[in-house]
């Protein structure tokens, strides 16, 4: 089996925006990477349930948005069809409903959640968008002010939650006519900066990854009226490791079996094995990220594979998942891709 995926990247040093790649399931190689859309500093990226359409973030110049792309007939290739920008730094994650109709955005340096309306049949960005300003801060120096890392439907899209590292916050809006309006927030530990968030596939269980406390937090959820409780806390690093390190991606297998950490400074993956009764967390492993700064990772679609994507030392890794124990191991497969921040591979 062939699955294609797509890279965002950097392009403050050689890469020049979205690059293509493959896995052979068969051969266990990543292949052919490639590059498919000229744009700058395409960070994140997401692609609609029904793979036609591709939005990431966008920059140029001065202003920051977001943009659209078709999947065209030549495969390697994306078509861009428009780009909403503003004055101002871009935003680092973007996220789209099943529907299609609307696309979220988190700006770290803002402290915004933007909500777009698209066109279901062309997949353009309609308009500028709404906008939503958090405006509390942390304990932490680098928290001298809101910075909302992610902003995504939960897995009922009645609810959108956003994290906010900046303020220690998870905050549920719902939308009414193409506005968010907040129903509920929970504050997490002081200075722990949560930076993305996960939901079981049961729904109501969902787990955070920590940027500054390198931690996972265990959430029980309310799918009903979108409210969240803290269940534990539980490290994704050795104790034994001291140096500077900063919590990155966090995923989970469609069983709900096992969850994913990466860790950026121990270039780790820590693997976690979930109890389905209670929703906490065991730490199983760590595998090793033959790399540095491991930005992102996934789950290939017969998740029988993970990818991994190493910023600072320029290259995407491969393991092998073992469904039954969650384990990873590496093979010698890998591709050199300047800056890379985020992997997805078409649904």
């Amino acid at each position: 089996m062939i699955l294609q995926g797509f890279i965002g990247t950097y392009t403050k040093k050689d890469s020049r925006g979205i690059y293509s790649f493959y896995l052979n399931t068969d051969t266990k190689e990543l292949e052919k990477v490639s590059l498919a859309a000229e744009i700058e500093n395409p960070t994140y990226l997401a692609i609609r349930k029904d793979n036609r359409y591709l939005y990431s973030v966008a920059r140029e110049n001065d202003d920051g948005g977001v943009a659209a792309f078709s999947l065209g007939e030549k495969e390697d290739r994306l078509t861009e069809i428009n780009r909403q920008l503003a004055p101002g730094a871009p935003p680092c994650y973007v996220s789209v409903n099943n529907k299609g109709d609307m696309l979220f955005s988190a700006n770290y340096h803002k402290g915004t959640i933007a909500l777009y309306a698209l066109n279901e049949k062309d997949g353009s960005i309609k308009s500028a968008p709404y906008t939503v300003k958090h405006h509390r801060s942390g304990p932490d120096p680098r928290q001298g002010q809101a910075r909302v890392h992610f902003a995504a439907f939960d897995p009922g899209e009645r609810y959108v939650i956003a994290v906010d590292l900046g303020s220690d916050l998870l905050v549920t809006y719902k939308t009414e006519e193409g506005i968010l309006q907040e129903v509920a927030r929970l504050t997490v530990k002081d200075g722990s900066g949560p930076r993305h968030l996960v939901f079981h596939p049961g729904g109501t269980f969902a787990y955070i990854m920590t940027e500054f406390s390198s931690e996972v937090i265990a959430l029980a959820y309310d799918p009903k009226n979108g409210t969240f409780r803290e269940l534990q806390y539980i490290s994704t690093i050795s104790p034994s490791f001291r140096a500077n390190n900063q919590g990155s991606a966090i995923h989970i297998s469609r069983d709900g079996k096992f969850l994913y950490a990466g860790n950026r400074g121990e270039n780790t993956i820590a693997v976690f094995k979930i109890d389905g009764e209670t929703g906490k967390i065991e730490l199983i492993d760590r595998t090793p990220t033959e790399g540095n700064w491991p930005r992102d990772f996934t789950l290939d679609p017969t998740e029988r594979f993970i990818v991994a994507a190493n910023q600072e030392s320029d290259n995407i890794v491969l393991f092998e998942r073992d469904p039954d124990t969650g384990r990873l191991t590496l093979l010698p497969s890998g591709l050199t891709v300047s800056s890379p921040v985020c992997i997805k591979f078409l649904h």
